[in-house]
This record gives structure tokens, C-alpha cells and sequence, in this order.
């Protein structure tokens, strides 16, 4: 190996003029690990470049390019290298002769890969050599194995081990080759490209009892403490001439078997156990057992026994039939389909014997019984009637299971006979009751105001309720704002419900009670009555005022012949002024009508009283007239015993 470098480093000083950046390293190299290795090296530039202050040189590890940073081998120059070569690495060659072999010592698996040169002759005169020598760390010797061996032919094994290192030299032994019948050993070196391998070949006549026999070769430095060994396993070939296994068996789930195997051959053969293709036990003997224990349904099948070699196979089988109750059906994840849809639900199991299949659903029998592991129930033109959950259940001899699923079907709202309005006392009372799926949402209309009332709107007693799929919607209205277009005593209110699926309007009809009815005649002759009587009483204070108070300008028996003016005047001077409640109590039973005015609002806003004179004498039960937030004038107390502000006038 070193004349060959002292003669190519002769040829480089004979260099041709037209040289230009070349260099020389073998492109594979190998070496074992914790030992060195040399990587030989020669380089060339052009013959016009003069050295700037010598020949300089760096090995890269990994890429050639120093813009990225690769890990600095070995630096001419400096002593700075990457941490996992320091000590490791020297130049063994002249730079000035155009030599950079490199020797890197303790080499680790994590020294493997390509290693490139760069040459610096100073000044622009830098180069780095796109060519690479690739570096194989070993931690064992390579051994070639023919692809068969048949018994009783020759063989040979060759065990390899790398020789790159000059400061050591690799010696090779053979592992257990004193069981094998004369066996013969032969050496050889081989060089190229200035890298050395060391082999050794072993050469034996293989018989039928070395199948499964372990061979190795061990790679030893002297004087050292390295060593590195690698196994094999002897696979000899030859024919058998007939196999017997047990008959066929039927067992219960979770109980043991064993079955029997036994080879008529000559040598002996590989006995193998195979299960639906897959080998579960080798053995080389005349006979092999395979024991099976806790059995499982999936161990049901066919159990093949082969003997087998290079010449031919030969194999024999038997089935083993595993009894198990119904497993635990597949079926359908829960569906959700829409009405009129049709759906397919699927039930599949496991048994042996194979389990009758029955569909249920919420515990009736649907469909058709099947005797097999696989039924299919089809369901046609799904109404909401079909809504709700269905069982596939699995029987056999040994047992039964069962698994669920939910059909849904989803359908548009449809409005109930329920949705009415009635007459109540707080004046009238919303109902809109409607089906669907998903649940509907509801709304309420009222054209005449041009006004939809749901959760959102806060003006009106507005409430919803949602049961199951079924949807509550309910708003309570004063009969004086919201009457019918015609001014008559109707309401005008239309219900809307609605899904993805679609909606639905109606117009809610009035259903007036008999209670109520009465109610209203007899609570607005009574009404009437009390406005009468107030107005009066209103008089009456307003001359005490006026003659009190003496205040000029007022004119408030002017006011009084005109009620509505009066109303106009206490909402202008009283902006405190928020509600007048009204509440009379006739023939036991209770009427209340709340009028809500805004202090905001316009004049308008106030009904006139004046075109209820004429039912002033009607009898007056009870009354109650409130006066929020008014003050009371100097002198006198508005306040009633209990502190609340109103004044209570009595007619029995």
C-alpha cells in the first residue's frame, strides 16, 4: 500500500503543465470501530497558481461547502477541529508534495460518511474538491452466505474484516467450527484503491443434523482489546417422504389442544407448523408438537405441517373448529335521516355456531329472523313514527349479545290544533304549540303594529318552552293595544315556526271563555263607571285648588269639559308620571287591564274619556286608581298607610 503512494506521489511531481484542481481519494473506504483508519490522498492545481506562503489544507466532514458550517476534520493551520475529532485526527501526507492523506484514530459509528478536502494556497487560490471518500464504520465482520445450502454438497462461508489501520492488523477465527465435519480454512488479503481487506473461508460438507446450527467468525487485533464477532444460523435442505397429523377437532373457546406432527424422512428434515400461511413453529426433528392454549375463535382454521428442503415439500393438514357464543354485534353508528328517507341498518357478529339475528325496536319485533352472522333491515319511507332505538340481538347455543343504535328522523314543523288565543284577565293570552326536527323556533306576528314578538323582543311577556321535539311558544297582549284593524274587540295574531326543513304561518283564533266574556262586559260597564266617578272627583279638587291656590290663568273647569285636554295638561306638568292602574273586581271575578304610557310619547298617546260620560251612573263595585310618582300638594298626604302613593275611592 505505501509504495503504491510513493509512486503516485513520484507521478505528481512529474506534473503536466495543464493540471488543473484535481484530487484523488478511494471513494469507499471501511474500518472497525474504536480502531483507525488511514484515508490516502493526492491533489493538484493548476500549474500557474504560485503557493501564497505555503500549502494549506482542511478536511470537511459531511458537504464540501464552509458557508454552511460543516464540522472541521483537520486545519493546516490551526489546531481548532469539531469536538468529536479532537485528538483524533493528523495529516500524514506533505501538503507540499501534493499529499493529504488523513489519519483519523478511535473511530465511533458516529464518524461514518463522506469526508472532503480543501486546499488554500493563499489568496483567492482556495479550492475544495468536489470528490469524496465515503467512510463504512463496522461493529462486526461481514460474512457472505450463500443463498442455499443443500445438505451434503460443499460449502463455503468467507468471513471479511477491513485492513486500514497501519498501526494494527485484524486476525480472524472461526466460532463452533469444531462440530462441523473436516472442516478447511484459507485466508486471503485483498487491495484496491489503497484500501485492504482481510478474509477467511470456511469450506465443509453440510449434513442434515448442522440445520440450525450457529457459525461465526471473530475479527481480533492483536495487542488490543478489540473484538468483533458476528453469527448465522445453518439452514440445510433435504427432502422428507411423509407427514401424519392429528384428525380433525372441535373445541370450546378458551380450552387447549395439541397437535401432533411426525416426518418420515430421510436425512432429517425442517418440520414446520403453519396457520392460515403463517409459520408458528420449526423444528428440526422427526417429529414436532404445537400446544395451543386459551383458545380463541381466531385461531379456527386450517393448521398445516410441511416438511420442506431444496428438492421438494411435502405437508399434511387438519382443521380446528373453535365453538364460541355470539360476540357482541356490529351495527350502524346512530342515523340521522330525514322524513320520507329511506335507511339501511346493518348487524354483524361473530358465533359457532353462526347466531340467529332479530331486529327490534323499542322492544317489538321488526323485520325477519336470520340465521346467519350478517342481516340487513331496511326501513322505507321513514316517518317520525320511526324515530327511536333499534336492537339487533345475536343468539346461539353457547349464548347471546346485543348492541343498539338510535334512528332520528328530522322533519319539518308542523303546527298544532292547540295553538289558540284566549281571552285571560290580564287580557289576552298567545299559545303556539308546533312539532318538528330539530326543534322549531317560534315566532309572533302582529300585523296591524307591523311587529314580530320572539326572545329578542322585551316589550312583551314573551316565553318558549321546548320538550323533546315539541316547541311552546306563548306571548300575553293588552286587548286596548293590540285589537284587531277594525277597531272591533278581535286580535290579529299570526304564529311562524320554523326549521331547516321549512315553516309554517297561521292565524291564531280567538277562543273567549265564559268567565272571561263576563268579565270584560261587566269589567268595562265598571270601568266606564270608575272613569265617570274620577272625573268628577278630579273637579271637584280642581275648584278646591283653584280657590285655594287663587293661581291666575287657570282655567281648570275648562279643562275638566274636556278630559282628554286635562290628561294632556297632567302629562306635561307630571313628567314623573309612569302608569295608572285600573283595577275593578265584579262578580267575584278579578279583571285587570295595565295602560302603559311613556312620558315620552305624543299627546295622541291618550285615549279621551269624555265618550264614556254616558255610563256614569253604572254601579260602581270597587275601585282603585293609582297615581305613580305624583306629588302631593302643600299640606295634604298622597301616601296611603302602607306608604304607597295612590288614593281609594270607595262606592258600596
Amino acid at each position: 500500500m505505501w509504495c503504491l503512494q510513493l509512486l503516485l506521489s513520484l507521478l505528481m511531481i512529474i506534473k503536466d503543465v495543464s493540471s488543473q484542481w484535481n484530487v484523488w481519494m478511494p471513494r469507499d473506504i471501511s474500518t472497525m470501530t474504536n480502531s483507525c483508519v488511514v484515508i490516502p490522498c493526492t491533489f493538484m492545481y493548476p500549474s500557474g497558481v504560485r503557493p501564497y506562503r505555503g500549502v494549506h489544507g482542511i478536511w470537511y466532514f459531511g458537504q464540501p461547502y464552509p458557508q454552511f458550517f460543516p464540522p472541521v476534520v483537520f486545519k493546516s493551520r490551526t489546531d481548532i477541529v469539531h469536538e468529536s475529532y479532537k485528538g483524533r485526527t493528523r495529516l500524514l501526507g506533505d501538503l507540499a508534495q501534493r499529499n493529504c492523506t488523513l489519519r483519523i484514530g478511535s473511530v465511533g459509528t458516529e464518524h461514518a460518511g463522506r469526508y472532503y478536502f480543501r486546499a488554500d494556497l493563499g489568496g483567492a487560490n482556495i479550492f475544495t474538491y468536489p470528490d469524496f471518500s465515503e467512510l463504512k464504520v463496522l461493529d462486526q465482520p461481514n460474512i457472505d452466505v450463500p443463498e442455499e445450502i443443500v445438505s451434503n454438497e460443499n460449502l463455503e462461508l468467507t468471513c471479511y474484516a477491513p485492513d486500514n489501520c497501519p498501526d494494527v492488523s485484524p486476525e480472524i477465527t472461526w466460532l463452533y467450527a469444531e462440530y462441523l465435519p473436516d472442516p478447511q480454512f484459507v485466508s486471503d488479503y485483498l487491495e484496491e484503491s489503497n484500501t485492504a481487506v482481510l478474509s477467511s473461508t470456511l469450506a465443509f460438507v453440510p449434513r442434515p443434523m448442522h440445520n440450525g446450527m450457529m457459525l461465526g467468525c471473530r475479527v481480533h487485533f492483536p495487542n488490543t482489546t478489540f473484538a468483533y464477532e458476528r453469527l448465522i444460523t445453518l439452514d440445510v435442505k433435504y427432502p422428507p417422504r411423509s407427514v401424519w397429523v392429528n384428525v380433525t377437532q372441535e373445541v370450546m373457546e378458551e380450552s387447549s389442544v395439541t397437535l401432533f406432527c411426525e416426518v418420515d424422512s430421510n436425512p432429517v428434515p425442517r418440520v414446520s407448523w403453519l396457520f392460515e400461511g403463517e409459520v408458528l413453529l420449526t423444528e428440526t426433528a422427526l417429529n414436532a408438537t404445537l400446544v395451543l392454549e386459551g383458545l380463541d375463535p381466531s385461531q379456527e382454521g386450517l393448521y398445516t405441517c410441511v416438511g420442506d428442503n431444496g428438492y421438494g415439500t411435502m405437508n399434511s393438514s387438519m382443521y380446528l373448529a373453535v365453538k364460541f357464543p355470539p360476540r357482541e354485534p356490529w351495527v350502524n353508528s346512530s342515523q340521522t335521516v330525514l322524513e320520507g328517507s329511506s335507511l339501511s341498518l346493518y348487524c354483524t357478529t361473530q358465533g359457532n355456531p353462526p347466531p340467529t339475528l332479530t331486529w327490534l325496536k323499542d322492544g317489538v319485533l321488526v323485520g325477519t329472523i336470520t340465521a346467519e352472522e350478517e342481516s340487513v333491515l331496511e326501513l322505507e319511507e321513514l316517518t317520525p313514527q320511526s324515530d327511536g332505538v333499534y336492537r339487533c340481538l345475536a343468539e346461539n347455543e353457547h349464548g347471546r349479545a346485543s348492541s343498539s343504535l338510535n334512528v332520528t328522523v328530522e322533519f319539518a314543523p308542523v303546527l298544532l290544533e292547540e295553538s289558540k288565543c284566549t281571552v285571560v284577565r290580564e287580557g289576552v293570552q298567545c299559545v303556539c304549540i308546533a312539532s318538528g326536527n330539530p326543534e322549531p323556533t317560534v315566532e309572533f306576528h302582529l300585523p296591524d303594529l307591523n311587529l314580530t314578538v320572539n326572545e329578542s323582543e322585551k316589550r312583551f311577556s314573551f316565553y318558549a318552552h321546548t320538550d323533546g321535539h315539541t316547541t311552546t311558544g306563548m306571548i300575553k297582549l293588552r286587548e286596548k293595544a293590540h285589537q284587531g284593524g277594525d277597531g272591533g274587540a278581535g286580535v290579529n295574531v299570526h304564529c311562524s315556526v320554523s326549521n331547516v326543513y321549512g315553516s309554517d304561518t297561521v292565524r291564531l283564533e280567538l277562543q273567549q271563555e265564559k268567565k272571561y266574556m263576563m268579565a270584560v262586559i261587566v269589567g268595562t260597564i265598571g270601568g266606564v263607571a270608575v272613569i265617570a266617578f274620577i272625573i268628577a272627583a278630579v273637579r271637584y279638587v280642581g275648584r278646591n285648588n283653584k280657590k285655594e291656590n287663587g293661581i291666575p290663568g287657570q282655567d281648570l273647569g275648562s279643562k275638566l269639559e274636556n278630559p282628554s285636554l286635562f290628561y294632556s295638561a297632567v302629562k306635561k306638568d307630571k313628567q314623573s308620571l309612569r302608569k295608572k292602574v285600573l283595577k275593578t273586581e265584579l262578580l267575584g271575578s278579578k279583571f285587570s287591564s295595565i295602560l302603559e304610557e311613556s312620558s315620552t310619547g305624543e299627546d295622541g298617546d291618550y285615549q279621551p274619556v269624555s265618550a264614556m260620560a254616558a255610563l256614569e251612573r253604572q254601579e260602581l263595585n270597587y275601585a282603585a286608581l293609582e297615581f305613580m310618582g305624583v306629588r302631593p300638594r302643600d299640606g295634604a298626604s298622597a301616601q296611603g298607610d302602607d306608604g304607597s302613593d295612590y288614593t281609594e275611592i270607595k262606592a258600596k
